[in-house]
Parts: C-alpha cells; sequence; structure tokens
C-alpha cells in the first residue's frame, strides 16, 4: 500500500519538463522534432469560426419565407460590412421602401426560404500557440501541436490566476516567513516576476499590476483579498483567463501560510533566471496546477532520461497537510503503520505518522496529506 495517498505537488530543482503544445482544433503546426524553439516562437496556428448572427428577416421585411429570395441584396458567402444593406423591399412609392442592413461585418451563410432566416458569420479569429517554454521540440502531433522538452527547476503550485506568461525572477524578500507587502514592490520591476515568502498583500498585487510586472509568486492570501483583486467570487471553473495584467500564483494556501522552505530555496536560487509560469488552476477532475518552469540553460537544457522518478509514499519522504488542524504544515513520513485506525469521524482508514518542521508529530489519515516530489 505504498501508493496509497494523495497525489501532491512536485517540487523540483532538477526536472525534466514536458510540454504539450496543442491547438482547440486542426490547423498548422510551424516546428518540427530537434527544433530548438524560445517561449514566445508561435509553434502552431488555426482560425476559429466566427459568431453567428440569426436575423429574422420575414418580420422585418413583411414578407412570406418563400419570398424571401426575391428581396436580398447579396448571395450565400458574399462578404459583408456592418451597416450595409442585405435586403430590401421594393414598393411601388419608394419611401415605404424598407432595407435592413447587416449588424455585423462577416459573410452571409444561409438564406433560408422556409424560416425566413438569414445567418451572417463574423470573420474567423486566428488563434497561435506558442512554446512557453525554452526547450526542445520531440514530438509533433500532425496538425495539432507539439511537445516540447526542457530541463530544469520545476514548481508547481496550490492555486493560481491569470494565464501564461513570463519573465525575469527577482527575489523582494529575504525570508520564507516575510510578507508580500506594498513597500516591497520595486518600481522598476516591469515585466519581472516577483517572488516572495508568506502572505501576498492585496496593496502589493495592485502596485505590481501598476508597475507592470508579469506575475508574483507567494505562500498564501487572504480569501478576500483574492475577491477584491477578482472583482467577484471565484467559483470552481478552471482559473488562467483572468485579465488582471499579471499572473498570480499561490504555493501553499489561502491565509497566513509560510512558503515551504525547499520552495523558497529553488527560487531564491533561480533568481535573476528567466522562468515561464502559469495560474491556470482545476481543482476537481483533471487536476490542472499553477506552475514555474526555470529552464536550467539558455537552451532548455536537454538530456535522454527524466531527472525525476516518484518513488510512492515511504518513510522519509516530504509532505503537506491538507486538512484543519494542521492545514498547510510541512513535514516528513516518520512511520507508516498497516492497520487501519479509527479517526475522529468514526471511519477507519489507513494512516501515517508525521513529524512536522518544529518538531510537533501527528497521526493523520493518508487522504489528509499530499507529497512534495523532490
Amino acid at each position: 500500500m505504498a501508493h496509497a495517498y494523495t497525489p501532491g505537488l512536485r517540487v523540483s530543482s532538477h526536472a525534466m519538463v514536458r510540454k504539450v503544445r496543442r491547438l482547440p482544433l486542426k490547423g498548422e503546426v510551424g516546428a518540427n522534432v530537434g527544433d530548438l524553439v524560445k517561449r514566445d516562437k508561435m509553434v502552431a496556428s488555426t482560425e476559429l469560426p466566427g459568431n453567428v448572427t440569426s436575423i429574422n428577416l420575414v418580420n422585418k421585411l413583411g414578407c412570406t419565407p418563400s419570398e424571401l429570395p426575391n428581396y436580398m441584396l447579396v448571395k450565400d458567402g458574399d462578404p459583408v460590412a456592418a451597416g450595409d444593406p442585405i435586403a430590401e423591399t421594393r414598393p411601388f412609392i419608394k419611401w415605404f421602401k424598407t432595407v435592413v442592413a447587416a449588424p455585423v461585418t462577416g459573410t452571409l451563410e444561409s438564406v433560408s426560404s422556409v424560416t425566413g432566416q438569414v445567418i451572417l458569420r463574423e470573420p474567423p479569429r486566428p488563434v497561435e500557440v506558442l512554446a512557453f517554454i525554452d526547450g526542445w521540440v520531440v514530438a509533433v502531433l500532425e496538425d495539432e501541436g507539439v511537445t516540447i522538452e526542457t530541463e530544469g527547476a520545476y514548481i508547481q503550485g496550490i492555486f493560481g490566476v491569470g494565464g501564461e506568461t513570463w519573465g525575469k525572477l527577482r527575489l523582494v524578500v529575504d525570508e520564507p516567513h516575510q510578507d508580500i507587502t506594498e513597500d516591497l514592490i520595486p518600481s522598476d520591476c516591469h515585466g519581472q516576476i516577483l517572488v516572495g515568502g508568506r502572505m501576498i498583500e492585496h496593496a502589493a498585487v495592485k502596485k505590481a499590476q501598476d508597475q507592470g510586472a508579469a506575475g508574483v509568486i507567494g505562500g498564501g492570501i487572504r480569501d478576500q483579498d483574492l475577491r477584491d483583486l477578482l472583482g467577484y467570487d471565484l467559483g470552481v471553473a478552471i482559473t488562467g483567463t483572468e485579465e488582471i495584467g499579471l499572473t498570480l500564483i499561490i504555493t501553499e494556501g489561502f491565509g497566513e501560510i509560510v512558503m515551504a522552505p525547499k520552495t523558497f530555496r529553488i527560487l531564491k536560487d533561480c533568481a535573476g533566471m528567466e522562468a515561464s509560469i502559469s495560474g491556470a488552476t482545476q481543482i476537481r477532475a483533471g487536476v490542472m496546477r499553477p506552475e514555474i518552469i526555470v529552464p536550467a540553460t539558455p537552451d532548455g537544457g536537454r538530456k535522454t532520461e527524466d531527472a525525476q522518478t516518484d518513488e510512492g509514499l515511504n518513510i522519509g519522504r516530504q509532505l503537506r497537510a491538507i486538512r484543519a488542524p494542521y492545514f498547510g504544515h510541512i513535514g516528513r513520513v516518520t512511520n507508516l503503520p498497516t492497520e487501519l485506525q479509527k479517526v475522529e469521524s468514526g471511519a477507519k482508514v489507513r494512516v501515517l505518522e508525521v513529524e512536522f518542521e518544529d518538531g510537533t508529530r501527528a497521526v493523520l489519515p493518508r487522504a489528509n496529506v499530499e507529497l512534495i516530489e523532490e
């Protein structure tokens, strides 16, 4: 039963990272296996069909559906601009003429002589997928995208908002227990990713936005501060599309939680290096974690085999408690009893014994912890 545990966060100073960069629908791939790509290189592109607008012309023209084709000024497939006339009546007295203009720019897709509906489709929207990380193309998905591999530091967070971005890592605190306050945000941080320790204060995020920072990384944030930042309560949907001017990554959880020493140490060692970060998070089925990727070398590094393996839940493994009363505490496994034990709820579950960093020992259900991959 070594693997009876909640999968945890991956925190490694040296890992082999593979990212699949895929289009939402088939298109063109702009890279080949063996290519060295930079994070801002377009590796695939396509066009999404434009939005559809339906117009009930028979009501506007006062005719029957079968008569509609006689009143059309444009044919199927013709381009139209917003405001251009697309149909008109032909009365004996021209002052009684009714003209219907296109509400959007696009193409006339269809005219129905059965329902009297006219369909206009707006121009297609271009979609470009960027490499996101510096690395090597190791696989090409035909007409869909590529897989990129890089070697370097890799850290997963607990929660994030904001999309993919990149920039130079800049430490703004000296110790992991320090909060990120407004006065610690430098005025010359445009395009940089700021790294703090414990809690990210709302005023600090606002100042980072004003100064043009690319991202902020910290241990925790107050729920109310996040709500104020977004302007609404965040539901269970996937994050990552918020337009807040930067990407915010929380490595530990909500509240005043000190950043895990290992996470802080890795980020401190990478200060001054270029990193790619994403705040996309999904906590239900198909778990997705925010991530920080720091390629080890300018060319993304390269290695023939994975630099990291998962050894399962064993004595000595580092973990984080994810339930009260030890939520957010970091410790190491000291014992793995094989027999089931009764917990406060009355249920009999598999447990583990842990020693936290402050020396406190506890017995926890294995479902109440997640491993920190090393």
